[in-house]
């Protein structure tokens, strides 16, 4: 006869089996200008959707932005270095980001170029679809994504 207790272990071993796996979080290096309060907002958007953000305060974005392949039209408030693979320009919504993490395209990263209105960290209403770009190894840029 199978005891009582023999029974609830096996309960729980089973359950715990399964448990899908939690993925682990996509970590990134936000760089941003100290002074702007979007850069943080943004941050904390990233982490409430699973992204563990380290923010880097800097007052040349400019260099920064060079550094990663970012051309200046498609330079965004901050830009993040995603996976140690992508580059993220600007307040580039979450859907993007996974889709980019999911394709695994090959480019050098995505902008959202200036800072829309009801963008991610951006406060206000939203104005229509943002354009989301994804910025070539070569320089040039097309549409990702529209959100």
């Amino acid at each position: 006869m199978v005891s009582r207790r023999t029974l609830l272990i096996s309960a729980v071993a089973s359950a715990s089996f399964a448990r899908p796996a939690m993925a682990a979080p996509v970590k990134g290096v936000l760089y941003r200008n100290p002074h702007c309060a979007c850069c943080g907002a943004y941050a904390r958007y990233l982490e409430r959707n699973g992204f563990n953000v380290t923010l880097k305060s800097t007052y040349d974005l400019t260099k920064v932005n060079a550094l990663f392949g970012v051309p200046e039209a498609l330079a965004g408030c901050h830009t993040m270095f995603l996976e140690n693979r992508y580059v993220v320009s600007g307040l580039v919504p979450v859907a993007a980001i996974r889709k980019l993490l999911k394709e695994h395209p090959d480019i050098r990263g995505i902008s959202l170029p200036g800072m829309p209105p009801g963008a991610p960290g951006m406060k206000g209403t939203k104005r229509g679809p943002f354009v989301i770009m994804a910025i070539a190894k070569d320089g040039t840029s097309h549409v990702f994504a529209t959100e």
